[in-house]
């Protein structure tokens, strides 16, 4: 007797489009970019080289400092300053996530295969979120706890319980995150990695540069608290820095620029060729 052999069952695939195979798409093109990993590795390494700087650096001096001097040092702010450089690789990585694929030609595949479009744009903005916000989540609370260990030496080190600290650090990684989500829609809109860069710190760096200019006029107040960087950075200050943003709020007006950028992004994606 012959026996019968059951043929294994094999999954057919539909080869739909879905919003998760899209989801996967990009993480695969993410993880296989030299320029994602590098970009990441320059943020992080930047930004825990120089808590290291400075709270060596602060250590050394701070015996000397007068009474009056002591009591501007603030471990958990001064030593999270690598955030301004580690905001230039997350703003450059959310730049690139799409302006790269404009520069050789294959965003014209990639909505080829995603026709309606907006799953690509959705996909590339998730994939960002989780992958920023995770590293530089851990990255700021690795600097925190690095600076704090130097600063036990001389009894300046905080706490997580301490007011305000655990926001502080968690805000950092939400900071940054939002930045390069900015870049992200900033990317989709102007198409080109240079344009977009400087679109980004020019919003970023240079907006509140001007807007010092108005604090020689009566709108100073008025307008300064409500620019982007302004208003986002409230969420990593121990204290307000300004009486008229507190802390959430800043942020949440910071996320709905990002917000709108995205939504420009969006419209304009389904709008213009590609």
């Amino acid at each position: 007797m012959t026996a019968v052999t059951q043929a294994p069952v094999r999954r057919v695939h539909t080869g739909k489009v879905t919003q998760g195979r899209v989801i996967k798409s990009e993480w695969i093109k993410f993880r296989t970019l030299r320029s994602s990993r590098w970009s990441l590795i320059a943020g992080v390494g930047a930004m825990i080289a120089i808590a290291l700087l400075f709270s060596l650096a602060m250590k050394s001096h701070y015996p000397h400092m007068s009474a009056a001097r002591q009591k501007e040092v603030d471990p958990v702010a001064d030593p999270m300053r690598g955030v301004f450089l580690g905001q230039l690789a997350v703003g450059v990585l959310g730049v690139m996530m799409i302006t790269g694929e404009y520069t050789t030609g294959m965003i014209r595949a990639s909505l080829a295969a995603a026709p309606k479009r907006l799953p690509v744009l959705w996909a590339k903005a998730l994939v960002f979120t989780v992958v920023a916000w995770t590293v530089m989540t851990i990255t700021a609370f690795v600097c925190f706890f690095l600076a704090q260990s130097i600063f036990s030496s001389i009894h300046l080190n905080k706490s997580l319980s301490d007011p305000g600290v655990l926001r502080a650090v968690f805000g950092e990684g939400l900071y940054l995150t939002v930045v390069g989500l900015l870049g992200v829609a900033l990317g989709a809109i102007i198409r080109s990695t240079a344009g977009a860069i400087a679109a980004l710190f020019g919003i970023l760096l240079v907006l509140p540069v001007l807007g010092e200019v108005l604090n020689l006029t009566s709108w100073g107040d008025h307008v300064n608290p409500y620019l982007p960087s302004n208003a986002g950075q409230q969420v990593m200050a121990l204290t307000t820095t300004s009486p008229d943003m507190k802390p959430w709020p800043g942020f949440l007006l910071f996320l709905g620029y990002a917000v709108v950028a995205m939504a420009a992004a969006a419209f304009l994606l389904k709008k213009r060729d590609a």
